[in-house]
């Protein structure tokens, strides 16, 4: 198709330039204020480094060897209320720190997790405490050797779903989403922003302005700046690769496993999806350009041998059911190794020609509020329309209103309301949903009425729900980023949510 040009006269407030956790985030505070925004996203929400984390909302227990205090204190008040704030897709976990005698100290991790557990007022959470493994049920899974262990808590998040939860918001409250959809290039004229965007879809390219420019391109923050924004700027970014593999479930309970290695890295092995077992992750620099990324097999054996040294049943990288890897765009603070450098992040404000730029540089999912809410800040004295108080700190995201009882009444509430659900099929849908999981059923008096069932209890009237109030376009969408019931399907299944919503497009 040829490239159409598309003008406005509109004045957006704010052109949010990434559809990752920092630029919903963004995007959902600064609507919530008064602001007109546009948040253009190239490809689909989370669709790198948002979708591709460990999956925990945390403090970062090994970030205090590097004296980031005030980075894990922050955390750790932003774990409480991320958990307060949508406790259908994040939830409390135990992890288990089993002692190895060849990697630190005993005194040393107790120290570490003291300072956790009160390093932030008002903890919520239970504080760490020690244990025996030989009569304790977390040592069952685990070799002989290891007999002390501490245990702490942190928490799970569905991060893919945390940003579209967030874009959700923002777009209740006034803000236009636009996913595959590029920025093209973008200048200062007449002290507003002129942007050239493209719908990749159809082709077509359009020009918006705006008062501000927020870029939250993540792995890409830096090139947007030299090449779409041609603005001249000295900080940068470092690129970290983060692999994970899923392997059939390797341990029974609910606990999680943070494990020691010799090179002083850490290792998750957490329960996923019912039926397997999350483990991750690498750290590797990278040096190409970003993009999509995968799981290399040296990172593979890495994974296996770093769990093998402590499970009594051997992981093999022929175990592996999926893979997935991400790129993390870190503030690049000359540190010697990927692993030291910070997860801090840094907002950048360029005032040029009087039309704002912000640009985003580190940062982790668990502090993306707090992010969001210093960036509206950062701008504040240039665009007084973003003065509105605070507010995102306490707000339910969508569906995180579950009720009295939380989420086991919720549950209950809805298979009273809709008992032609079986219970992991409501289960699966009040996790996913919460109290929106209302909208998913909509009418439906019985199973039929859902439409198709592709395989794994999804059904024909959740891939509409999908495409119609989330933004999903494709089916690595609803199977991989806003489920992951891809992981539950056969290759045929996968095939007939493909072919359904490519029927549903024409």
């Amino acid at each position: 198709m040829v490239a159409q040009e598309q003008k406005s006269s509109h004045v957006f407030d704010l052109l949010v330039v990434g559809g990752g956790v920092n630029g919903a985030g963004i995007a959902r505070d600064a609507s919530g204020r008064g602001a007109s925004v546009l948040l253009v996203e190239q490809d689909d929400l989370a669709n790198y480094t948002s979708s591709s984390s460990t999956k925990l909302i945390h403090g970062g227990l090994r970030y205090l060897e590097y004296y980031e205090f005030r980075l894990v204190r922050e955390a750790l008040i932003e774990r409480d209320r991320l958990l307060a704030i949508a406790p259908h897709i994040m939830w409390p976990l135990r992890f288990v720190l089993p002692h190895s005698k060849l990697v630190r100290p005993a005194w040393m991790l107790r120290a570490g997790l003291f300072l956790y557990d009160h390093l932030a007022p008002h903890m919520k959470l239970p504080k760490s405490r020690g244990i025996d493994l030989r009569n304790h049920s977390a040592g069952k899974p685990l070799k002989s050797e290891y007999s002390k262990a501490f245990v702490y808590s942190d928490g799970w998040v569905e991060d893919s779903r945390l940003v579209v939860l967030n874009a959700m918001d923002a777009a209740a409250r006034g803000a236009d989403i636009r996913v595959r959809t590029r920025l093209a290039a973008a200048k200062r004229v007449d002290g507003v922003w002129e942007a050239q965007i493209e719908d990749k879809r159809s082709g077509e390219t359009s020009t918006v302005r705006a008062r501000a420019v927020v870029n939250a391109a993540g792995p890409w923050v830096a090139r947007l700046l030299s090449d779409e924004l041609a603005v001249p700027h000295s900080k940068s970014v470092r690129l970290v690769k983060g692999s994970h593999i899923v392997v059939p479930r390797v341990f029974e309970g609910p606990q999680c496993y943070i494990f020691q290695n010799p090179d002083k890295r850490i290792v998750f092995a957490i329960p996923y999806e019912r039926k397997f077992t999350l483990i991750g992750t690498t750290d590797e620099a990278w040096g190409e350009a970003p993009g999509r990324v995968e799981i290399s097999p040296e990172e593979v054996s890495y994974l296996c041998e770093s769990v093998n040294r402590y499970f009594e049943k051997p992981v093999s990288p022929s175990d592996v059911v999926w893979s997935y890897a991400g790129l993390r765009p870190l503030y690049d603070d000359a540190a010697a190794n990927a692993s030291a450098v910070t997860r801090d992040y840094v907002l950048d404000l360029d005032t040029t020609g009087g039309a704002p730029l912000l640009s985003i540089f580190g940062g982790k999912i668990t502090t993306y509020r707090k992010l969001a809410e210093h960036a509206i800040e950062k701008l504040i004295p240039e665009m007084p329309v973003l003065a509105g108080q605070s507010w995102t700190a306490d707000a339910a995201l969508p569906g995180g209103d579950l009720g009295v009882g939380g989420f086991e009444a919720a549950l209950k509430r809805l298979r009273d309301a809709a008992p032609f659900l079986s219970l992991t099929h409501a289960w699966r849908l009040t996790r996913a949903y919460g109290s929106r999981a209302y909208d998913v059923v909509g009418a439906a008096g019985t199973l039929e009425d859902m439409g198709e069932n592709f395989g794994a209890d999804l059904t024909a009237r959740e891939v509409d729900y999908l495409i119609d109030n989330e933004w999903a376009v494709t089916a690595e969408d609803v199977l991989w980023r806003r489920s992951k019931l891809g992981l539950h399907m056969t290759q045929e299944q996968r095939t007939k949510v493909e072919r359904y919503i490519a029927d549903r497009q024409h």
